[in-house]
């Protein structure tokens, strides 16, 4: 199983929503700038998590988009389902499909433990708590493009006087 891009920005536009307070509206362009992502598919994206009714649209001047729920009730697993439909990590455990060998194959037990670990990991975290841990990446792609970063910092306890330090 592989989580596609789709989900990863989806993920990514939920934090830059979380970062407001519940109910401000931002533009798609805001959002895809601050996490560096291509507009039109984070737009196509957010259809997707609108259709699934974590974010809600609203059009006109001022329009843009809102989380529906507060992040700390928005599941990493929920968004990527959204997104990516039942994770599944092998056909064995798609619904759909099924295997024929289902009934005794030590496979399919190995491949259903995996897949609770994982739906476990996924549905205990949600966006508040990566919201609280993430860097937008569009700060990270303006920090690499200067040329250096200065830190001041004590050079002791006695208090004499700051130092510049620069950093690459």
């Amino acid at each position: 199983m592989q989580i596609t891009r789709a989900s990863e920005y989806a993920m990514l536009g939920l934090l830059a929503l979380a970062r407001r307070p519940m109910g401000e509206v931002v533009m798609l362009d805001v959002v895809a700038g601050e996490e560096d992502i291509p507009v039109s598919f984070l737009g196509k994206i957010f259809q997707s998590l609108a259709r699934g009714k974590l974010v809600k649209s609203s059009r006109g001047s001022g329009g843009g988009f809102m989380l529906v729920r507060t992040p700390e009730s928005i599941t990493a697993l929920e968004v990527i389902e959204v997104v990516e439909g039942p994770v599944s990590l092998t056909r064995c455990l798609d619904e759909d499909t099924g295997c024929e060998h289902a009934s005794g194959c030590a496979l399919c037990g190995l491949f259903a433990e995996a897949q609770d670990r994982v739906k476990e990991v996924f549905s205990g975290t949600t966006v508040a708590q990566l919201a609280g841990r993430h860097i937008p990446g569009g700060m990270v792609r303006n920090a690499r493009g200067r040329e250096r970063i200065v830190f001041r910092s004590q050079q002791s306890q006695a208090g004499s006087s700051l130092a510049e330090k620069s950093a690459v």
